[in-house]
């Protein structure tokens, strides 16, 4: 189900009843039907929650995840004393960047999810442009 952001802002001011869950649902489900990463340029989806960060790079022709990686990893976990920061958020695109230039990645399609691209959200895409991907 496809719903244009305008649609959407109405449904949340004029019905009270739709959860935020829902909400958040519709919201992602309108942006990803205009995103789809292929194998020459697969999809870096981000998700992100109050206390971490987390991103994966997927091919959505064959539905499989190439490589992930989050504030919880190890090497990144180490160098920070909390992961809710942008400073943590673009370590990790930096991390990333290395990781899928490791495996011959070099050109993606950023998935912001129903995130604002505003933030840690920002941060993790800069250290990704600045680790040397394409986007």
């Amino acid at each position: 189900m496809k719903l244009s952001r305008r649609t959407l802002l109405k449904l949340k001011n004029k019905n009270q009843k739709l959860k935020p869950n829902k909400y958040k649902k519709l919201k992602r489900e309108a942006l990803r039907g205009t995103i789809k990463g292929t194998v020459e340029r697969p999809r870096l989806s981000v998700y992100r929650s109050n206390e971490h960060i987390y991103a994966q790079i997927i091919d959505d022709t064959t539905s499989k995840t190439l490589l992930a990686c989050s504030t919880l990893d190890r090497s990144i976990k180490l160098n920070l004393t909390t992961g809710r920061t942008c400073a943590a958020s673009r370590q990790m695109g930096e991390k990333l960047a290395e990781l899928s230039l490791k495996k011959n990645i070099t050109k993606i399609i950023f998935d912001r999810g129903p995130y604002l691209y505003h933030g840690r959200i920002k941060a993790l895409a800069d250290g990704a442009r600045a680790g040397g991907l394409e986007f």
